[in-house]
């Protein structure tokens, strides 16, 4: 597989809002590094390739889709006031898409195995670097890689990404 040359891939997408104070109710657009993920990066580099990378960028859509990942702010639920009284519900209201996207990472997850599944959530999911997984992990350097591209095969099968 060539190598791609770039070292980032930069796109520009709009805001959602219009501009408070700006005449003619001009859009503001950002550059977003399409590569800031660790996952992305390792693309970029081609440490791994397409179908790999579209198979982490499903696990993590998914990862995302069933909010798995753990709450940084308040929960603005309603508190119960007494025993036997209505409040907040007992457990996370959940939607249907919530559900089945929560159904098809631990799926992914349990078809790439027991023991590729942490260098998996860690990178694509949480997000962490590779050294820093690897170091969690208490693998040798450069391990990672080779392991985490056995994982995203084995999550691409489960997607059927060709």
């Amino acid at each position: 597989m060539p190598r791609p040359v770039q070292s980032r891939l930069l796109t520009e997408r709009s805001l959602d809002h219009e501009v408070v104070g700006q005449r003619g109710g001009s859009r503001r657009s950002v550059t977003v590094n399409l590569t800031e993920s660790p996952l992305g990066w390792l693309f970029v580099r081609g440490l791994v390739n397409q179908r790999q990378f579209d198979a982490g960028e499903r696990l993590r859509s998914d990862w995302e889709r069933a909010e798995l990942a753990p709450r940084v702010t308040m929960t603005w639920d309603a508190a119960p006031v007494a025993r036997g009284r209505g409040g907040s519900a007992v457990g996370p209201d959940l939607t249907g898409a919530q559900i089945d996207a929560k159904r098809r990472f631990e799926a992914a997850i349990a078809c790439a195995g027991p023991g590729l599944a942490d260098i998996l959530w860690r990178v694509v999911c949480a997000g962490e670097g590779m050294r820093d997984a690897e170091t969690a992990l208490g693998w040798p350097a450069r391990a990672g890689k080779l392991v985490l591209t056995f994982a995203l095969d084995r999550v691409a099968a489960y997607y059927s990404i060709a």
